[in-house]
């Protein structure tokens, strides 16, 4: 009697790894959004499309790093206290009207230009902090132990003139809209958002809010997708739920690739006779790739309609997340014409046992928890792909390669925090 398989990797024939995947999605994209100035209080999130170049350096001027008094290290009595007359005063945005003579202090402040010697000489160049100091009847006392330089911020110690501080490709932080700011930029020249289309599909899918009736489940993908998608800098069109029909899907597959720079859908991607998306992509452009070695979320494609890039996500909820992190994400940044990088994987000591298939990735959603006073990974209890919990309790994603399989426990692993493939 022929021996039932319940592995269903197994059905078939081979089926292509990530890394490959990976390869053919950025080797066969390229950006597709024009360019143009965005405020930089609009900016956050949008890919930069030039390098900016500092026209200034930052600081423009040597200043103070601290409330104190400027003085000549060389006035200095070595190895005992000097007493200065205290001559002017310099605060931040009021240097000091004129020059500061040698053998005298000025009261400064914190972002103070430091002052200008006399005759074009150079000016003092060191800070002492006022809470080391006495002054008394316009003379300040210095105790001696104070380095040449001290409390003095050079200009252009952050920033120097002609300098590239961004570079193209760079989806922009709070931190990069801020050094934009400091060399006095008000806009940059910014990629324009992708335009991302979004289904849903399945008979059984309904919006929430509205009747759930037996054998139906709420649309949790769509929102997951689109809430990454906008993080992610997408304009995006949610085109709602489509019906398994062939010829509906089609349909709206093709008035979707006439305005948006992606398609992205979820659901339809097996081999049931309820799936429809394959055919439907291959009656209207191509599939490039359509199953991978891993787990979850075997079941996704990658390929175009007519000429726009497609990717078919799986159904259940935790390989839409998967799959859209680890494979959708790295195209969206392509196509936005960002960097594309491989995220950082972290080696941390996993306190489970798991057993998994050779020759397919595979990743096992886990905690971070402490333990003898270092951090180790505990494995989910429930790991099948239509738990959604799993991903909101864990912290990330062991990932376990092909040649894995038998993790045990107190193993170094391989772990993907969510915060490093965040929005």
């Amino acid at each position: 009697m022929a021996q039932l398989s319940d592995d269903c990797f197994a059905f078939g024939g081979p089926l292509i790894g990530l890394g490959e995947a990976l390869k053919m999605l950025l080797e066969r994209t390229a950006p597709v959004t024009g360019v143009a100035p965005v405020s930089l209080t609009a900016a956050r999130a949008r890919v930069l499309a030039e390098d900016i170049v500092a026209p200034r350096d930052v600081p423009p001027h040597d200043n103070s790093a601290v409330d104190g008094y400027a003085l000549y290290f060389d006035d200095l009595a070595p190895g005992a206290e000097t007493v200065l007359r205290v001559e002017g005063r310099a605060a931040a945005g009021h240097p000091l009207a004129g020059a500061q003579k040698r053998a005298t202090a000025v009261r400064i402040f914190t972002g103070a230009p430091m002052p200008a010697g006399e005759g074009g000489a150079a000016g003092p160049d060191t800070v002492m902090m006022q809470e080391d100091c006495v002054e008394k009847d316009r003379f300040v006392h210095v105790p001696p132990g104070i380095k040449r330089g001290s409390n003095r911020r050079k200009r252009g110690e952050d920033i120097k003139a002609g300098t590239v501080i961004l570079k193209a490709g760079r989806r922009l932080k709070p931190q990069d809209i801020g050094l934009a700011a400091s060399i006095g930029l008000t806009s940059v020249p910014a990629r324009l958002p992708l335009r991302v289309a979004l289904f849903s599909t399945g008979d059984e899918i309904r919006e929430p809010g509205t009747p759930a009736p037996d054998g139906t489940v709420y649309d949790a993908n769509r929102f997951s997708l689109l809430a990454a998608l906008q993080g992610l800098g997408c304009t995006v069109t949610d085109l709602g739920i489509l019906p398994d029909r062939l010829d509906t899907i089609r349909s709206a597959l093709a008035r979707a690739a006439a305005s948006h720079d992606l398609i992205l859908t979820s659901g339809g991607m097996s081999t049931g006779d309820e799936d429809h998306i394959k055919p439907a992509v291959e009656a209207l452009g191509s599939l490039h790739f359509w199953r991978l070695a891993i787990k979850p979320g075997r079941p996704i494609a990658f390929g175009q309609v007519n000429r726009v890039p497609f990717v078919g996500l799986p159904g259940n909820p935790v390989a839409v997340m998967v799959t859209f992190l680890r494979i959708a994400r790295p195209l969206i940044l392509r196509l936005s014409g960002a960097e594309v990088s491989e995220p950082r994987l972290f080696k941390l000591r996993a306190e489970f046992d798991h057993k998994k298939k050779a020759g397919r990735r595979e990743w096992v959603r886990a905690a971070i928890v402490r333990e003898n006073g270092g951090a180790v990974l505990r494995k989910f209890p429930r790991q099948g792909a239509g738990i959604l919990t799993s991903m909101v309790e864990s912290d990330g994603l062991v990932e376990l390669g092909e040649d894995v399989t038998h993790l045990k426990a107190g193993e170094t692993v391989d772990f993907l925090p969510f915060s490093e493939v965040d929005a």
